[in-house]
């Protein structure tokens, strides 16, 4: 396991969010008393790029967990609409900025591994973004000072810019870099190993590859090639450590909040009844899924995990009162936890549902080929040992081991939803298949949702609303893209 020194990059952090406080995008201010840009290094930057990254995912999760029903608000309350302003702020004034000064550095001394890397860590941050808002700013926010108020580039214009990102980064990686000049543990995910790094745009390409199956030509044998190069082992899984001097966001807001009696967040009913038997019957000596401690706990005088209804009131699906909150010394939420961006799991979930489309599979239809089916059991055999639990009777169980002949595709998306609790790649996934319970078992709307008295009645949130400040900044682009938090992004068209 990978763990690097996250106090490292406490300094660097302070002096990049100097530089990235401009109303400026992309433009890069010095105040006074502070190392001017020629007296910072790559390595000075990167670390608190790569914090940002990880914290802006989180700030995506916050909003985006509810509506997946990983969690609700405490007691059951389900979550509205949402601007993810968090994460706006993490890739306009923090991110972006300081990749762009990066990747001048990299040509300046050509380092063209560090510059693949910065292009990345751009095509992640675009990702996020444009899957969050749809249409972004971009391309025109580069200019800087001339052009204060940029147009907003099209999630597809986006999306192209992605994958053009990644395939640079995958060539500039296959290639020699004679620069000498290395990140070492400022690369707070691979500590500078170009390997990983060349493996992680190949799966970050392969995820928004499948985003896209079926649209801009791309197909399910495109994913299929692509993940072929990517992640290899849970060695590779893209995750950044905390420390006890440098705690764990989740563990700070959900367990530190709940032992001072303030108020935090429930687990939903949708995790807890995939995983305690609810909605697939464990056929062997099974009560719940090994893994489900790790993510909830229950009082010591319960001895059933019962989700809350998201917008129940208090009450899990059977009526009676829901009794799960998020656990104390659990993967994501101890102090020295990981956040997650992508992991070999992940990768093998991918595959496995690109595999089941390519021959043929559908949203009802049932029974794959030997990749497909062999990828699911890989992934499932991944996620435990990466959770770190003993996964020998889940996989031997007949709810899990279907078989080829018995594999659909909500096995698939059931072990993909589990393994990435927590991660706003779910809300991707659920607006993809139209948020269907063919294949999301038990899925149902929110009951707050699903209110008279809602100005969505009926309907799923299927993106964010601009920020209050951009609006308040470029309002005539931000009118001129914003739709309702209920219309689909472009891909999801």
């Amino acid at each position: 396991m990978r763990k690097f020194n996250i106090k490292t990059i406490i300094l660097s952090l302070f002096v990049a969010s100097l530089f990235g406080c401009s109303d400026d995008y992309f433009d890069v201010n010095t105040p006074s008393n502070t190392a001017s840009l020629d007296e910072l290094g790559m390595k000075d930057l990167m670390a608190p790029v790569i914090h940002s990254t990880m914290e802006g995912q989180r700030s995506a999760e916050l909003s985006f967990g509810n509506y997946t029903q990983y969690f609700v608000s405490t007691g059951g309350g389900a979550a509205g609409e949402t601007s993810v302003s968090g994460l706006w702020s993490q890739v306009y004034l923090y991110i972006l900025p300081n990749l762009k000064v990066i990747k001048e550095k990299s040509v300046e001394n050509n380092a063209p591994h560090i510059g693949a890397i910065s292009d990345i860590l751009i095509a992640i941050n675009l990702g996020i973004a444009t899957d969050s808002w749809d249409d972004i700013p971009y391309s025109k926010a580069t200019e800087g000072p001339d052009s204060n108020f940029p147009a907003f580039d099209t999630q597809e214009e986006i999306y192209t810019e992605i994958f053009d990102l990644l395939d640079g980064a995958i060539t500039a990686l296959q290639g020699a870099d004679n620069s000498g000049f290395t990140l070492g543990a400022s690369d707070l995910i691979y500590g500078g190993n170009t390997d990983f790094w060349l493996r992680a745009a190949y799966t970050i390409k392969a995820r928004y590859q499948l985003h896209l199956v079926g649209k801009a030509g791309i197909t399910a044998n495109d994913v299929l090639t692509t993940i072929s190069n990517g992640f290899t082992s849970n060695d590779d899984n893209f995750e950044m450590f905390y420390s006890d001097t440098n705690i764990n966001p989740w563990y700070s807001e959900e367990i530190l909040s709940r032992l001072t009696g303030n108020l935090s967040k429930d687990i939903a009913s949708q995790i807890v009844s995939s995983m305690n038997g609810d909605y697939y019957p464990f056929t062997g000596t099974l009560e719940i899924d090994p893994r489900l401690p790790l993510f909830a706990e229950i009082d010591d005088t319960e001895t059933e995990y019962k989700g809350y209804v998201s917008g129940g009131a208090g009450v899990s699906p059977d009526g009676t009162d829901a009794n799960t909150g998020f656990a104390t010394d659990g993967y994501y939420t101890s102090i020295d936890s990981p956040l997650l961006l992508i992991s070999y799991a992940e990768a093998m979930f991918i595959k496995a549902e690109a595999a089941f489309l390519v021959g043929g599979g559908t949203t009802t239809s049932v029974g794959a080929d030997a990749t497909a089916y062999a990828a699911y059991i890989e992934g499932v055999a991944a996620s435990f040992e990466m959770f770190d639990v003993d996964g020998a009777d889940y996989l031997a169980d007949g709810a899990i081991a279907v078989g080829e002949a018995g594999l659909a595709l909500h096995h698939i998306m059931k072990e993909k939803y589990i393994n990435n609790f927590l991660n706003p790649e779910t809300f991707v996934d659920f607006r993809r298949y139209d948020f269907s319970e063919d294949v999301f078992t038990g899925l149902t709307i929110r009951s707050e949702e699903d209110s008279e008295d809602s100005d969505y009645f009926g309907e799923w949130f299927r993106r964010a609303n601009y920020p209050t400040t951009e609006l308040n900044r470029n309002e005539d682009n931000v009118l001129a893209n914003q739709e309702t938090p209920v219309t689909p992004v472009w891909w999801d068209e």
